[in-house]
């Protein structure tokens, strides 16, 4: 695989459509941010206000500015220029000014020009899934925590919702009553190679995904000197299916699209 390569085309097409992404998050997310992603990443942080907190991959902001509410000293990051210039023209006057810099997290060098031992938390939001390596990032976390630091991160859950799973519709009589009935196929799971796919519909153009497996995942952090110390599974319930239309997640109430996770230094 030619990481620098697939590298720099994912962060052309994340600057092309840094503008769709901006407007469909806006200044608080979109429904999988505010739904499934920011509470369990909140309730794994356990913010102490005054924290100083690096947010790596922040895209427009949201989870920074949010933080950034909530009282942390909120510094944040992307490899888009586009991202980072959307995110800095958000800048709420009401809340902490967020120190936004433009960095690569597969750059481990120019993580580290953050300062090593710096931070109390690391959040990392549906980001990990976008990379093609991950063991920069985890290395150079590992040095930017201080003492008793955690990383927090949220992906797309490995095992249900990776490069691209089939979604099912069937319809059921039983009894006379008919209802719908919705599921996710997934073929393949072990080794899987990375795949363009579309994030939202209607965005300008599909960005790389890289597939890893739950060993895959937590082995590069464990390799990095962190154990796993707390593990989520949100899911959508069953007043956001009542409202959701057609096939999506929001109608797959006990299958979960994101993993939540938090390391700590071992």
């Amino acid at each position: 695989m030619d990481i620098e390569r697939l590298n720099q085309e994912g962060r052309a097409l994340w600057n092309r459509k840094a503008q769709f992404w901006d407007k469909l998050h806006g200044d608080f997310g979109n429904q999988f941010h505010r739904r499934l992603i920011e509470p369990t990443v909140l309730q794994l942080l356990d913010l102490q206000a005054g924290e100083a907190v690096l947010d790596i991959g922040c895209g427009n902001g949201a989870l920074a500015r949010r933080l950034a509410g909530l009282g942390a000293r909120v510094t944040a990051f992307d490899f888009s220029e586009e991202l980072i210039r959307l995110a800095k023209a958000r800048r709420r006057t009401n809340l902490p000014m967020v120190a936004y810099h433009t960095l690569d997290a597969t750059d481990e060098a120019a993580m580290l020009t953050l300062g090593a031992g710096r931070f109390d938390a690391i959040t990392c939001t549906m980001t990990l899934m976008d990379i093609p390596t991950i063991d920069p990032l985890f290395r150079a976390a590992a040095r930017l925590l201080g003492k008793g630091g955690r990383f927090v991160f949220a992906t797309q859950h490995p095992a249900f919702n990776s490069n691209n799973p089939i979604f099912v519709q069937e319809k059921e009589d039983r009894d006379g009553v008919v209802s719908d009935h919705y599921a996710v196929k997934i073929r393949a799971y072990l080794d899987l190679p990375p795949v363009k796919g579309s994030g939202a519909p209607g965005e300008p153009a599909p960005h790389y995904y890289y597939h890893r497996t739950l060993s895959e995942l937590l082995e590069a952090a464990f390799a990095a000197g962190f154990m796993l110390d707390g593990l989520l599974e949100p899911a959508f319930t069953a007043d956001d299916g009542a409202a959701a239309q057609g096939l999506n997640w929001q109608n797959l109430t006990q299958i979960p699209p994101v993993l939540s996770g938090r390391l700590r230094l071992a």
